[in-house]
């Protein structure tokens, strides 16, 4: 039966490192109730693995390590599942864009149904996901014989290492071909010392209300940095010009769930509502009373943020000191 092999789960990394989503993404892949694999695919990707390895839970690493998977591109990865997908009940990843890329994928290939944005594993064959921006809740029944998931890791608590016990085995698995469609021309990284905008505990996001890509980098950006933050933006800040594109916040941009999260300026439609509200702490600032994000804030500040930030600045200084 298919509901008695093991699952296998994709895991998201930059070869040198495992991103923290993986070991979020594996607590929604244990909670199906059988062994977990990990498959780790990339060039000289072995660190990723061996931290993966490590991961309490995990019971294999499989690496696929070939230049062919060098950038991860759909088709290749996505041949590659499909080859291993006969050997599990269930492949699972992270909901990013490389696996959003992919795991569509391996279902069309495998003609099963995708479960997307799983939020909550009710059943190895029932899965809650949002819909409508996060406004309802939707639960799907999974009948086919294999079941392919995307996870919101932002619902889900990380899996933390293993105690007490060895490294799971490492396999090197071989190449699947290489699938034809797409081939890699270059890529520009942006590089910052601020932690990555997915895995943060504390986020600081600015709205249209900051007026300016130059208030951004004089307001916003030093309020992160005191707080060793990650830095967001609302879609109209975006589209304003005001943050670059992989700083969005929203249904159509990244959804994160920091221990802490600052809104600033940030009115609150239902689109960024969507991407912060399971924030464990939200923080807001808005000079109109009346604004949505109110509604979800923890802790709200009816004031100009050219007001409260430099305040809030100052606090952070004194007890700093």
């Amino acid at each position: 039966m298919a509901d008695s092999l093991p699952t296998l789960l994709l895991a998201e990394h930059d070869d040198a490192s495992l991103n923290p989503v993986t070991a979020r993404a594996l607590t929604a892949a244990k909670a199906l109730g059988a062994p977990v694999h990990v498959l780790v695919v990339g060039e000289n990707a072995r660190a990723a693995a061996e931290a993966a390895a490590k991961l309490d839970g995990v019971a294999e690493v499989l690496l696929a390590d070939a230049p062919a998977y060098a950038h991860r591109l759909a088709e290749p990865v996505a041949a590659l599942g499909v080859a291993l997908a006969k050997e599990y009940g269930a492949v699972v990843a992270p909901s990013t864009a490389v696996w959003k890329s992919v795991m569509p994928r391996i279902a069309a290939l495998l003609d099963v149904m995708q479960v997307s944005d799983v939020i909550a594993v009710v059943a190895p064959d029932t899965f809650d996901r949002p819909i409508y921006a996060g406004n309802a809740i939707q639960r799907v029944r999974a009948t086919d014989g294999k079941k392919v998931l995307t996870i919101r890791t932002a619902s889900f608590a990380a899996t933390g290492e293993a105690t007490g016990v060895s490294s799971a085995p490492i396999r090197a698995v071989e190449p699947a071909g290489t699938a034809a469609g797409s081939s890699f021309v270059g890529e520009e990284i942006a590089a910052s010392a601020r932690p990555e905008l997915t895995a943060a505990r504390i986020i600081v996001s600015g709205g249209r209300a900051v007026g300016s890509a130059e208030n951004f980098h004089a307001v916003i950006e030093p309020l992160a940095d005191a707080l060793g933050a990650a830095v967001g933006a609302s879609r109209a800040a975006v589209d304003a010009g005001y943050a670059p594109n992989d700083w969005q916040v929203g249904q159509t941009g990244k959804v994160v769930a920091p221990d802490l999260y600052i809104a600033l300026g940030i009115s609150g439609a239902i689109q960024h509502l969507a991407g912060m509200k399971d924030s464990k702490v939200i923080v807001a600032v808005n000079k109109d009373e009346e604004a949505p994000i109110f509604q979800v804030a923890d802790f709200g500040i009816v004031g100009d943020l050219f007001e409260v930030v430099p305040a809030l600045k100052t606090e952070i200084a004194k007890a700093k000191a």
